[in-house]
This record gives C-alpha cells, sequence and structure tokens, in this order.
C-alpha cells in the first residue's frame, strides 16, 4: 500500500516528505491540518500511508453504516459514540495502552467549515495519555504534505496553541478561504524551507 499511495500523490502532484518522520509518530496524537474537505482526508490518509505512519482516527458512530463501516475501520477508524463516552480521558488512554504503535490523528478544526477556534480535545488527550504531539499538514497551496515535527507542551494551552498555529501559517486546504491561517505568511521549519 506504501508505494500505491507513493504513486497515486505522485500523480496528484503531491510532494510528500517520507524522510523526516520523527520516532514519536510511532506512537503519539497527530495534529493533521488544515481540513476543509472530505478530499483533505483522503489525500491526507494517503499521504500518512506513504510516510508509514500507521493512524487512527475518531469519528462519529452513526457513519459506521454497512459498507461504509467496514472501509472506516479498514482505515483505521475507531467509532466514537458522542453521547455515550462519559469519560473520553479513559476512552482514549485505552487506545494508546492497548496498542504499540498508533498515531491518534485529530484534525484541530474538528470540522470543515472554517474556524477561527481550534478545539482542545487533542490538547487534554496529549497531556492525559502521556504522549508526544506530532504536527502533520497537507497543504494544497505547495502541494506538499508531511510531519513538521513534534511539539512540546508547557501546559499553558493559549500559549502552546499560537506556537502551533504558527507552523501553519499561509497552508491551504482543497477548498481556499476556508481555513482560517492561509492568509498569514508561511512560518515553515528552516528543514522544510530547503527541501
Amino acid at each position: 500500500m506504501k508505494k500505491i499511495c507513493q504513486i497515486l500523490l505522485k500523480i496528484l502532484r503531491f510532494k510528500i516528505d517520507t524522510v523526516n518522520i520523527p520516532p514519536e509518530a510511532k506512537k503519539c496524537v497527530l495534529l493533521f491540518a488544515p481540513h476543509t474537505s472530505m478530499t483533505d482526508f483522503v489525500v491526507g490518509r494517503m499521504a500518512l500511508t506513504a510516510m508509514g505512519v500507521r493512524t487512527f482516527f475518531m469519528i462519529k458512530k452513526e457513519v459506521f453504516w454497512f459498507p461504509l463501516g467496514n472501509l472506516l475501520r479498514a482505515l483505521g477508524g475507531v467509532p466514537l459514540d458522542r453521547k455515550h463516552v462519559r469519560n473520553f480521558s479513559e476512552f482514549t488512554n485505552k487506545l494508546f495502552e492497548d496498542n504499540d504503535e498508533i498515531a491518534l490523528l485529530i484534525s484541530p478544526e474538528g470540522t470543515r467549515k472554517k474556524v477561527t477556534v481550534w478545539k482542545k480535545g487533542f490538547y487534554h488527550i496529549v497531556r492525559d495519555a502521556g504522549v508526544p504531539l506530532v504536527l502533520g499538514y497537507l497543504d494544497y497551496r505547495s502541494r506538499r504534505g508531511g510531519l513538521l515535527g513534534v511539539q512540546q507542551l508547557t501546559g499553558d494551552y493559549d500559549t502552546d496553541i499560537e506556537e502551533i498555529k504558527k507552523h501553519y501559517y499561509g497552508m491551504r486546504g482543497l477548498h481556499k478561504g476556508q481555513f482560517d491561517l492561509e492568509d498569514l505568511p508561511y512560518a515553515y521549519p528552516e528543514w522544510l524551507e530547503n527541501k
């Protein structure tokens, strides 16, 4: 599948960094942005497969109907009953405890619509599970994707989220104007600038 995804991404004219994969990506919360359409998810999922990163993602249980449910599970989907998950922290902690290799894929926007405030759930999962936070991206403006590295958290959410967002300035999802940070200047790390 890895080679097939690499070929498909070349056909789609995406350059995916399959070299700079931090070892922490094997067991982490993997933030992935921008997310403006289902196409972002499909292409992003192919990019992660091309990188060799095994991912899981949580999605509302209502979409796990046959045959879509089987496909979602095969792709790493974990059904989430949002009405009955009383202790979300225990639910996610168990996912990490039961898997030696798991990158829990989360879109910080929480929706495909344009938002100006990112969801805090990923931050609490990282803190409660004691796993690293790895930043991933798929930028339609530059047609590039990959992992930006590991983000260290200070415990101050407001400070940390501003630092995280700096990595995504200027990036764009499939739908132009839907990602709140796309009109800001690029802030790629130096190693990515030279690729």
